[in-house]
């Protein structure tokens, strides 16, 4: 399977460029799949460069998972992720998914200095 690189993600989220648009949707509709670096990666540009609020970064990463011709890595995190950023909005999303992955690798405690982070279940604050 292909695989694909941040700005085409941001390319099918936020469609502000015709042509690229157009070929992101012609590379993707091929199958392509999305490590969570390139998603986490995309989410910081969403939030960073366009200024969406948490809550669009949230329903972007759902419409991502559903879309019908990407493949996300370990979906299954990320949609434990997504659940936890909804519900702690303040946490960024990239926090709730390293979380989340260490949780499914069997790697709890999560050390980490972020005191909102700390205040999950499964994170240490040290």
């Amino acid at each position: 399977m292909r695989a694909v690189d941040t700005n085409v993600l941001v390319r099918l989220v936020t469609r502000d460029d015709a042509k690229q648009v157009a070929a992101a949707e012609a590379f993707v509709g091929r199958g392509a799949w999305v490590s969570h670096v390139v998603l986490v990666e995309a989410m910081w540009v969403l939030d960073a460069v366009y200024g969406l609020a948490s809550e669009k970064i949230a329903t972007a990463i759902e419409m991502l998972l559903h879309h019908k011709d990407l493949t996300l890595q370990d979906s299954g995190v990320i949609e434990a992720a997504l659940e936890v950023h909804r519900k702690r909005p303040t946490l960024g999303f990239s926090d709730c998914l390293i979380l989340e992955a260490a949780r499914k690798a069997g790697h709890l405690p999560l050390g980490t200095f972020d005191r909102e982070l700390a205040k999950l279940d499964g994170a240490e604050r040290l």
